[in-house]
């Protein structure tokens, strides 16, 4: 008997070593493999080695931007609720946490039972007569008839040994899907920060555009007043008039549809800033400038992007999340010991429950060993692998889609750069023709047609340029969007009771 339970114990021994050695895979971040420069920074504005602004949006220098950057931050409704997942997953990684420690609940209990013991006793036989007919208890066999009253009042404790690993990495997996929410909001900041930003530019550039085209139709009304003038000087004719008017009232035509370019950004901006549409309208009304482009734009080397990037983490984290649950799948296929007790007091009168001799115990490990699952155990190893491996694969197509959004933002920023100052040329000469055109109209040396073309181009070159510049700075925030920066200085804030 001795050597059986020598056996029993070494045996155990030997699978609890065992056990402590097979936890699955330990994760280690992933190599980005980027490459040392960006291919496309030929802008005389990028500084590569500095990392981009946090609060890049201080850059434009518009108070009016800052402020609503701000009220985004702290009442965009798709921002709260990714505030509302984090405060779920790190819920999930306590629930984790808590299946590595000690149970213990105490319970207490009535029952009314029929032990069904005469049934044993006439099976056995009659009773001697002097034992069925007890002076001092009566009939024995009507007590064990009759049913009993049984109060019980105990604490249980158990607790799961996380011999295997199976709770360890639940925690981990756990912990890695709270930090994967935590990066998933970050992007959320990021994309409302650039939204606002670029809406932003949109309602500027119609609120600039229909200025500019307002100042035209005041210039194209003086030069009605002008051919009308000339006309009854004998020097024109109703044709030039005609032309002009028709020329005035295609500008006329362009202001029904900045306003309502205007409108619908002051209401994305509304919503974005989570208000009720048109709600900044007023406040928006105040017509501002074009944003303005800093003169050195921080953008940082490749190799720092995965470790700014929320997208990039977010992948790392769930590829660490799948890493995880692989060892819990693999710790699936070992035992599950525990250790359980419990201890009390029983009675069939609540008289005497609480008498020392009412008292019970009992405590001992419990070891559940899976023996037939129908392979279910191995395919959910071969799931979780499968799993990890995708997450790896994920990870990789991240960081390419990242470098090339970067890429893309840089080329397009460098080349539209160069595009606004051919176009910024382009307007200044227009503007100086149609000025020398309109005072040689003035003294017959040239036709009408002359004029009202020079009056087309110098509008146009104006429109272009101003496009220009708002393309300009779409693609600088565009830039800054790519490169992950403006979360570091806004951690979210989550109440107590949402932990």
């Amino acid at each position: 008997m001795v050597t059986n339970k020598n056996t029993l114990l070494m045996q155990l021994g030997v699978v609890l070593l065992a056990g402590c050695a097979v936890k699955g895979p330990d994760f280690a971040s992933p190599d980005a493999e980027t490459s040392p420069t960006w291919q496309h920074d030929a802008s005389d504005q990028a500084n590569t080695m500095a990392d981009p602004d946090p609060n890049w949006w201080r850059g434009f220098n518009d108070p009016m931007l800052d402020t609503l950057e701000q009220r985004a931050i702290a009442g965009n409704p798709g921002l709260q609720i990714a505030l509302l997942r984090i405060a779920a997953s790190r819920s999930q990684e306590q629930i984790a946490r808590a299946q590595g420690l000690p149970d213990l609940k105490a319970t207490a209990g009535y029952e009314r039972e029929q032990l069904g013991l005469a049934g044993l006793l006439k099976s056995a036989g009659p009773l001697p007569a002097s034992i069925q007919n007890n002076a001092a208890t009566g009939p024995l066999e009507s007590q064990f008839t009759s049913p009993i009253n049984l109060f019980t009042v105990a604490l249980d404790a158990s607790w799961e040994l996380d011999l295997f690993g199976k709770v360890s990495r639940s925690v981990e997996a756990a912990s890695a899907q709270s930090r994967a929410s935590q990066e998933a909001r970050n992007g959320a900041l990021i994309a409302l920060q650039a939204e606002v930003a670029q809406t932003y530019a949109q309602l500027r550039s119609a609120q600039t555009l229909r200025a500019l085209t307002v100042k035209q139709i005041e210039q194209e009304q003086q030069i009605v007043e002008l051919t009308k003038n000339l006309q009854v000087a004998g020097l024109g004719n109703q044709a030039d008039v005609e032309s002009i008017v028709g020329q005035t009232a295609q500008n006329q035509a362009l202001l029904p549809q900045y306003e309502i370019q205007i409108a619908k950004a002051c209401n994305a901006l509304s919503v974005l800033l989570g208000l009720n549409p048109g709600t900044l309208s007023a406040e928006l009304e105040v017509e501002g400038k074009i944003l303005t482009l800093p003169g050195h734009v921080a953008i940082g080397m490749p190799a720092s992007l995965a470790r700014r990037r929320p997208d990039i983490l977010e992948a790392e984290e769930n590829l660490h999340m799948a890493t995880a649950e692989t060892g819990v799948a693999i710790a699936s296929l070992y035992p599950d010991i525990s250790l359980s007790a419990q201890y009390g007091v029983r009675n069939t009168s609540t008289k005497y429950l609480f008498d020392w001799a009412s008292r019970f115990y009992s405590a001992g490990p419990t070891i559940s060993l899976p023996i037939f699952q129908g392979g279910a155990l191995t395919a959910n190893v071969h799931l979780a692998k499968a799993e990890q491996k995708a997450a790896a694969i994920t990870y990789r197509q991240t960081v390419l889609n990242a470098l090339q959004e970067v890429e893309n933002a840089l080329v397009s920023f460098h080349q539209d750069q160069l595009r606004t100052r051919s176009l910024e040329l382009a307007s200044q000469a227009s503007h100086r023709a149609l000025t020398l055109n309109t005072n040689a109209y003035q003294h017959g040396l040239v036709s009408f047609i002359v004029v009202l073309n020079s009056e087309h181009l110098a509008t146009q070159a104006q429109t272009d340029w101003t496009m220009a510049q708002v393309t300009q700075s779409t693609d600088l925030i565009t830039l800054y969007k790519a490169l992950g920066g403006g979360w570091e200085l806004t951690p979210p804030v989550i109440a107590k009771d949402e932990q």
